[in-house]
């Protein structure tokens, strides 16, 4: 047996989890070979944004002989670069000094609202259409969707580093989206038929118990609510702690609750983050999935292309090539949120398509299942289909996969050609003067009011 073998056998004996948070970087920076002054700069940045690992990411998914350029290293545990010069030595220079701690905190809560912690108007989101009152922790982003935040999910089991939602693990309460008021959930979906599909995301939802995600599924499943076709769970839970279906002490009752939701007549869907194929090397990964599908569920998997982990395509084909293998469906790449550490890990657009038409076209029509590259902004889900000379001028060719306003998906429309955009704000119209969705609307509540394209 080999020592990696060894590894995973104690895995499946049963190790407990063991949180690493920032108190332990300094540690983790000089195993990575990082001198005093590399340590203490991966502390200041985690003293600003959030950070949280555990000894399975630890143990099995990092390759410490490369460390620190590792892609897993660089997943999970924060990098200079991803704060500016000046705000990098202001917050280092205060803890080397020991600053008062409310001088520091003062300090880094400038820093963090300066870093756009909800992207596409998330937080304004949270207030449900048709003047109700406000619901926080529930967001109706399209006509047939609804996003869920449950109270009790809005941690992981480790972050990323480049994560859009770094504001739901911060000391900022009022940058928060949770919810524990399923009966206020439940009225809102029954007053709301044209919700077809639920959302529970975080944070991970899969962080909580068995029981505490039950006291959030089994609602959904009540009378009135028979117009919900589909229940969905966001989770890296297959990535960062595969036991959680395993071995921990509650993965039977984990998986009798998805059983439920299928007896339902509804799908569930796994909403799997993978962000590299180290990710799915472990046996516990491919034990994980089988036991989920067995119960009926369905695994589709997603991820943001970053740089320095994921950024070439040969990565992206072989990650879609091996979930497939394991019975997976190939869902999303997105481009990188323009929050948070966006300058550090951004890829510019042009670059986004290269990588994935070239990984698109060495895999097998079963890994086609996979849209992008796709930019989550206001508007929607805008989908780079590439670049096209039209007229003499080099353009962006676009649609959108998703829309806040239903009678825009599908409809392609153009962006003059920018090689160093990196979001859909960077972009201006070609051949018009506004792009589609740019156009008077009478607020969100109209919007949603509109029947769900069929």
């Amino acid at each position: 047996m080999t020592g990696h073998e060894e590894n995973l056998a104690a895995w499946k004996a049963g190790r407990r989890f063991r949180a690493y948070t920032a108190k332990h970087l300094g540690a983790l920076g000089a195993r990575a070979g990082l001198d005093p002054a590399e340590q203490l700069a991966i502390r200041a940045v985690g003293t600003v944004l959030p950070f949280r690992t555990n000894d399975y990411v630890i143990e099995q998914l990092i390759d410490w002989s490369a460390a620190p350029d590792d892609p897993i290293f660089r997943l999970v545990v924060p990098q200079a670069g991803m704060l500016s010069k000046t705000d990098l030595d202001r917050v280092a220079n205060l803890l080397l000094s020991q600053a008062p701690q409310g001088h520091l905190r003062a300090v880094v809560h400038d820093i963090r609202t300066r870093m756009n912690p909800h992207p596409a108007g998330q937080l304004a989101l949270n207030i449900p259409a048709f003047g109700e009152e406000p619901l926080p922790g529930v967001q109706h982003k399209y006509p047939e969707t609804v996003l869920i935040f449950p109270k009790q999910g809005q941690t992981c089991h480790a972050y990323c580093t480049y994560c859009f939602r770094w504001a739901q693990f911060v000391d900022e309460p009022d940058l928060k989206m949770a919810t524990a008021d399923m009966d206020r959930v439940v009225n809102y979906l029954r007053a709301h038929r044209e919700v077809t599909s639920v959302l529970l995301t975080g944070g991970d939802p899969m962080i909580m118990g068995a029981d505490v995600l039950r006291r959030y599924v089994e609602p959904l499943l009540g009378r009135g609510l028979e117009h919900l076709e589909s229940i969905r769970i966001g989770t890296k839970s297959l990535s960062y702690w595969p036991r959680r279906f395993v071995t921990d002490p509650d993965a039977d009752d984990t998986l009798r609750l998805f059983e439920r939701v299928l007896a339902t007549g509804r799908t569930l869907t796994l909403m799997a983050h993978f962000s590299h194929p180290r990710e799915l090397e472990p046996a516990l990964v491919a034990q994980a999935v089988a036991r989920i599908r067995g119960t009926g569920a369905v695994i589709r998997t997603q991820a943001p292309l970053i740089r320095t982990v994921n950024d070439a395509s040969a990565v992206w084909a072989e990650m879609w090539r091996r979930q497939v293998r394991l019975g997976m469906v190939p869902y999303y790449m997105f481009v990188e949120r323009d929050t948070g550490p966006h300058d550090f890990f951004a890829v510019p657009l042009a670059r986004c398509h290269a990588i994935f038409s070239d990984a698109y076209r060495c895999v097998s029509g079963l890994a086609r299942t996979v849209r992008g590259p796709s930019m989550s902004a206001t508007p929607g889900k805008v989908c780079i289909d590439g670049v096209a000379n039209v007229a003499g001028e080099d353009v962006f060719v676009l649609h959108m996969i998703q829309a806040r306003d239903p009678s825009l998906v599908g409809k392609p429309f153009f962006a003059r050609f920018d090689a160093g955009a990196t979001w859909l704000s960077d972009l201006r119209p070609a051949f018009a003067g506004r792009f589609p969705f740019e156009h008077p609307l009478a607020d969100a509540a109209t919007m949603l009011a509109q029947p769900a394209a069929v």
